[in-house]
This record gives C-alpha cells, sequence and structure tokens, in this order.
C-alpha cells in the first residue's frame, strides 16, 4: 500500500533520526532527500505529525523527534523488512557447530549484537517452569569432578569441585545418586529449598558431608538465579545518548548489573513478539528493549532480546532479531524431531 504524504515525512524523519541522532528539519529533508515538496508544506506536515503525538520539538533547534508512538508507527507500517546476508551465514555456523541449548542461544545473541553493535541478552525460562531432569558426575582425576545439571528445557550447569582432602570420590557419587533419587522432576525454584530439606539423609550416608553440601549448595542458588546473559554491552558506551552523560551511562549499565527491571519486564509479558520504546520506567526513558520469546514443540525456552537506545534501527533490529529467532526455533525443534525418528528405529 502506498505511504501517504504524511507517512513519507514521518519515515525520512524517523530514520534520519536514527542515523544522526539530531533533530530534523524542514530544510533538511527537502536538501537531503531531493523532496519535490515546498518547506512550508513539510512544516504544515511536521505541525501535524506532532498534533498526532507522532513527533516532538526539542527545546535546542526548530527540528523534530520521533516519540514513543511516533516509533511505535513506524515498526508497525513503515519501517523495512530486508535480511542482511551475513547473519544467515553466521547462524548456519552456529547450527553447524553447537550442540546445546545454551551454546546456540548464546552465540546467536553474539551474532545479534556484533549485527546490530547494540547489547543483547538470553534471558532463560522462568525458574518456576524449569525442572531438574538428571545430574551427571565425570570424573576428571582422583581429586577433581564436574556435575553436569540437566534441566527439561535443555539448559546446562557444569559445577567442577576439586575435593579439599577429607571428601572423597566415592562420597560424591553417593551424593549424586541422592540428588537424582530424591531431586529429579523438582522445579528449579524449589532445588534449594529441597536441598535443605535433604540434607539429613546426606549426613547419614556420609561422614564428612559439609564440603560437597556447601558446594551443591550454592551451585543450586546459582542455577535458579543466573538467567540471563548479556553480550556487547559495551556498544552502549559508544552511543551519543549515553557516551557524553556518565549518570546516563550508570543507569544504563545499573539496567544490566544492578537491576531487575529487564527480568521483570519481559518475565511480565505474554506477547510473542516485545518491544518497548523508553517504556520500561522514567529512569530509562532513553531505553527500548525488544525481544522474542523461543518457542520449541510447544515449550517456552526462554527469550533472546537486543537492548539499546531508543533511537535504534528498528528496521534493522527487528528483521535479525525475527530471523534469528524463527531458525532458532526451526533448528531445535528439527533436533528434536530427528532425535524421535532415530528413537523409533
Amino acid at each position: 500500500m502506498e505511504l501517504t504524504r504524511k507517512e513519507k515525512i514521518l519515515k525520512l524523519i524517523v530514520e534520519d533520526f536514527i542515523k544522526t541522532a539530531q533533530p530534523v528539519g524542514s530544510n533538511t529533508l527537502i536538501e537531503k532527500h531531493k523532496l519535490s515538496i515546498s518547506s512550508a508544506t513539510i512544516r504544515n506536515e511536521m505541525n501535524q505529525l506532532e498534533k498526532d503525538g507522532m513527533l516532538e520539538k526539542t527545546h535546542t533547534s526548530s527540528g523534530r523527534v520521533p516519540s514513543t508512538k511516533g516509533y511505535k508507527y513506524y515498526i508497525e507500517h513503515l519501517r523495512t523488512t530486508t535480511i542482511d546476508e551475513k547473519i544467515k551465514n553466521q547462524l548456519t555456523d552456529v547450527f553447524d557447530t553447537s550442540s546445546s541449548v545454551e551454546e546456540i542461544m548464546s552465540k546467536s545473541c553474539q551474532i545479534l549484537s556484533h549485527m546490530t553493535n547494540l547489547a543483547s541478552a538470553v534471558l532463560g525460562p522462568g525458574a518456576n517452569e524449569e525442572k531438574l531432569v538428571s545430574v551427571q558426575l565425570v570424573p576428571l582425576s582422583d581429586t577433581v569432578v564436574t556435575a553436569i545439571f540437566v534441566t527439561d528445557k535443555g539448559y546446562v550447569e557444569n559445577k567442577t569441585f576439586v575435593m579439599n582432602g577429607k571428601a572423597e570420590l566415592n562420597d560424591v557419587k553417593k551424593t549424586i545418586e541422592i540428588l537424582n533419587d530424591r531431586l529429579v522432576g523438582t522445579k528449579v525454584s524449589e532445588l534449594v529449598p529441597k536441598l535443605e530439606g535433604i540434607e539429613p539423609i546426606i549426613s547419614d550416608y556420609i561422614t564428612d558431608y559439609t564440603f560437597i553440601y556447601n558446594a551443591l549448595l550454592r551451585t543450586f542458588y546459582e542455577f535458579s538465579s543466573k538467567r540471563k546473559e548479556f553480550y556487547g554491552k559495551e556498544n552502549l558506551i559508544h552511543q551519543p545518548e549515553f557516551e557524553n552523560d556518565p549518570n546516563e551511562l550508570k543507569k544504563i549499565f545499573g539496567l544490566f548489573e544492578g537491576s531487575d527491571n529487564l527480568e521483570r519486564l519481559i518475565d511480565e509479558s505474554n506477547s510473542n513478539l516485545l518491544i518497548n520504546c523508553g517504556e520500561i520506567d522514567e529512569n530509562f526513558d532513553d531505553v527500548s528493549v525488544v525481544s522474542k520469546e523461543i518457542i520449541a514443540n510447544g515449550e517456552n525456552i526462554g527469550r533472546i532480546a537486543v537492548i539499546g537506545p531508543t533511537r535504534m534501527d528498528y528496521s534493522k533490529v527487528l528483521n535479525n532479531l525475527d530471523y534469528v529467532a524463527q531458525r532458532i526455533m526451526e533448528h531445535l525443534s528439527y533436533e528434536d524431531i530427528q532425535e524421535e525418528d532415530n528413537d523409533g528405529k
């Protein structure tokens, strides 16, 4: 459908502001895009877009910048839908060389961060939905062992124990047997209290159990709380909104490290695709989050997200994010189908 003149002007303003981070005026539009309409006509359209809530006027110039409403209209009606070929090739390499869900999600988000020059995130499924399915033990030497914890969402946590001289390998093996007997099927969010509940059982079988028990307790605590990983945070340092304002930069990194705003925002959303243009809260009005739910065979295995300034390139971000998410879901579903076929032979 052909765009109206007002929509064309809004599209140009949004895309120019994304590239330059500078307010856009009527003369700039005419000169840069060789428009065949008068400056007065463009100003009238810009005034109407401002009245409609699509544009905002800054205090420092006569130009306009997109509002949250303007960005959303651009996303829904005006953006392009092309995919960068580089991301297609890089994802193929990820799927060819990665086996675990964690590794696929992690490497895919690193590609997203690199391609968009923004931050990205992997947010695992809620700890209230995910269950422990197995605990495995891999001896590395007489004094070093690795315990592997696997969930029904395909997530894996490794913990390497260097035994303190009092604990023995057989004690660790016995503890793992107890965990498999008592904790398999437990929700990740309930692992810590349930482990505390079976402490007397472990102590009955193992004389000096404190070292092993404390190590497992720390592991389960980290496992239940570690549900997000970030990549490319340093990319935000060079964004004009943040690089010249230490306080803004401090707030941005607080979003990743010292705040649950991002996780809460995404966890509370029931939408498959979540776009927040500067709407996390008033302290983060210059930040946008675009995220996509990852579902394989009807199961939610987490979300991937891109985080950047409200002035992010939504066409590029959304197209790449959607493509990456679709490829991950197709790959994981394909892998499950292949496993079922092999089991049936």
